[in-house]
This record gives structure tokens, C-alpha cells and sequence, in this order.
């Protein structure tokens, strides 16, 4: 598990450390535990979910990935949300599985089969296409494919990727200096 950028770091080993304060300790732990259970979406958008954030954003095979999927579900679970929604599309987690089957009816009207089983060449040029504002099926209920990709997908899974110890050895993040902050220690 190295990490090219920061050798030999790792995040957690501060966790007992000065910067990292009870809440923050228990609030990590929780990302760390998250369930690998689909609680908001259903076998079909599950499936296609993991494979968009395979293709969104693409992990090192020679570390644990970071749990995407599972860190947007749980997002979407507890009904944490960006404390506002832009005018075009619905509530988040309406808008991601809206979002999810369009992806796969759009899959189906051009291959036959849904998103996650079409191969990475043929998933990339369909994201092109969405982000692009190309795809139009009736499944995408009046909300803009070419939104839901620049302000659901893009935002929400680079946000979750961010949010993960994981992501933060790669950067060399120290993690939340709470409550005093980094400015502050010694």
C-alpha cells in the first residue's frame, strides 16, 4: 500500500494524537465502518452507481479503494444535503436514482444492456455525451442530464472521495485539526 506521493503516511496514525479530538475520532471511525449495503437505491442503481464511480473516479489497485458508492449512500441515507438545490433538479437522493435509471435506459437504447454492463470505452463515451447534455430519454423525467452530471455526480463523488482517510494519505492531508486547529498547535 504505498503511496507514491507521500511515502510511508498515513493519516490514522495521528488519530490519537493532539489534532484529532473525540468527535472527530468517532465521526472517522464511522467513515471507516460504513455499510457496504445499498440502503437508498435499489440492485439496478446500485450496480450502476458503482460502476459511474469507477469511471468518475478511477482508484489504485495497490491500496484499499475508497468506498464511494458507500459513502454517497449513506450521504443520501442520513439525508445530509448541501443546505440548498439548484432550480432544474429534485431532491438529491430523488435526483441520483432518477439519475441512475436514465443512465441505464440510455445504455439500453444504444447497447442493448445497462450501464454497468457495457465495457469502460462505451461507459466513457456515454458519460461524454451526458456531460455534454446529448442524452435525452424519457427517463431522465424533465431533469438535465448535462445538471445532474456537472452538480450531482461530479461534486457529490469528489466530495465523498475527499471525505475518506484514504484519499487524504494520498494528499498528505493531516486530517481535521478539531477543535483548535492546525494554526494553533505547537
Amino acid at each position: 500500500m504505498s503511496n507514491p506521493h507521500y511515502p510511508g503516511y498515513d493519516v490514522l496514525a495521528k488519530s490519537q494524537g493532539v489534532s484529532w479530538n473525540d468527535a472527530t475520532r468517532r465521526t472517522i471511525q464511522r467513515r471507516l465502518e460504513i455499510s457496504r449495503l445499498p440502503r437508498i437505491f435499489n440492485a439496478s442503481q446500485w450496480q450502476t452507481l458503482q460502476a459511474l464511480c469507477a469511471c468518475i473516479l478511477p482508484q489504485p489497485l495497490d491500496r484499499p479503494a475508497v468506498p464511494l458508492a458507500e459513502l454517497l449512500n449513506e450521504r443520501l441515507y442520513t439525508g445530509r444535503t448541501d443546505g440548498f438545490r439548484r432550480v432544474g433538479l429534485p431532491q438529491q437522493d430523488q435526483a441520483w436514482r432518477r439519475g441512475l435509471d436514465a443512465l441505464n435506459a440510455e445504455a439500453r437504447k444504444a447497447h442493448g444492456i445497462a450501464f454497468h454492463e457495457i465495457d469502460g470505452a462505451q461507459q466513457d463515451a456515454l458519460l461524454h455525451r451526458l456531460q455534454n447534455g446529448q442524452l435525452s430519454d424519457p427517463a431522465w423525467g424533465g431533469m438535465s442530464g448535462k445538471e445532474f452530471f456537472a452538480h450531482r455526480v461530479l461534486l457529490d463523488l469528489a466530495s465523498a472521495y475527499y471525505s475518506h482517510p484514504t484519499a487524504w494519505n494520498d494528499i498528505g492531508f493531516g486530517g481535521p485539526a478539531s477543535p483548535r486547529g492546525y494554526v494553533r498547535m505547537d
